[in-house]
């Protein structure tokens, strides 16, 4: 495997780390809501959990791929992590 595909996965993979945490203090803050907003945050979680689980699946895709396709893949994997940048962005203003 490449030093840079290593690069990218690595520091995805770190991404993905912060994207749990940063969900985790959503859900926290969302179990403390009154019951309508919960509904709505919850509404919110699961949607960012399957952003993220799509990104992770993109991410291992690259991480799994021959040394030609990687880059390839490389694109939609980075689409997906900006994909559920802006999602998480968007659901903390919510959240405030």
């Amino acid at each position: 495997m490449g030093e840079k595909r290593d690069a990218f996965v690595q520091k995805m993979k770190a991404r993905i780390d912060e994207w749990n945490a940063e969900i985790d203090r959503l859900a926290a803050k969302a179990e403390q809501a009154e019951a309508d907003a919960r509904i709505d945050y919850d509404k919110e979680i699961q949607s960012l959990k399957k952003k993220r689980d799509d990104a992770r699946q993109k991410l291992e895709k690259v991480d799994k791929a021959g040394e030609g396709a990687w880059q390839d893949l490389k694109t939609g994997a980075e689409k997906a992590f900006d994909t559920m940048n802006q999602a998480l962005k968007s659901a903390a203003q919510r959240f405030k």
